[in-house]
């Protein structure tokens, strides 16, 4: 199974599955897949990787971590349905909510400031999974990250900052 695309579903996704946010800046790439090599196979849990992305290039990420990752791992595409024990990862130029466990993207704010998508997902997050929300914040300088993990803090989730 290692590197195999997640299978695109149309169903809901089950409400027993629990969705871990995972935030790195751009130099982020050693933690996540120091993490990836130790995700237990059947937690029942799906993990979304939100990492700071050079919005003017394709990414390789999704291919680059399917090659140490057990589970399998994609790029998100626009509604997809999380399924448990499955690695989703952001695209660049995005930002990225989740509504009733369906990732949903968007063209990228241009603020003029560093780039908050870890916060924005991350806020979504707490918002659509309450108490079921797993926040963690691996490598970084700055501190995108920091306002989501306190939203899932307050919805009673689970954070852990690297």
């Amino acid at each position: 199974m290692k590197g195999r695309s997640p299978a695109k579903t149309t169903k809901e996704t089950e409400p027993s599955v629990r969705i871990v946010g995972i935030g790195a800046s751009a130099g982020g790439l050693e933690a996540f897949t120091s993490l990836l090599r130790h995700l237990p196979e059947h937690a029942n849990v799906a993990y979304v990787l939100v990492q700071h992305l050079d919005p003017t290039h394709r990414s390789l990420l999704s291919e680059i971590l399917a090659k140490t990752a057990t589970l399998p791992v994609a790029e998100i595409a626009q509604n997809t349905h999380v399924a448990a024990n499955h690695i989703y990862v952001i695209p660049p130029n995005c930002d990225l909510t989740v509504e009733q466990g369906v990732l949903k993207l968007t063209p990228r704010e241009k603020s003029g400031g560093p780039a908050r998508g870890i916060d924005h997902f991350l806020k979504s997050l707490a918002a659509d999974q309450k108490s079921r929300a797993i926040g963690v914040i691996l490598s970084g300088a700055g501190s995108d990250g920091a306002v989501g993990l306190k939203a899932i803090k307050t919805a009673g989730g689970i954070t852990v900052a690297q």
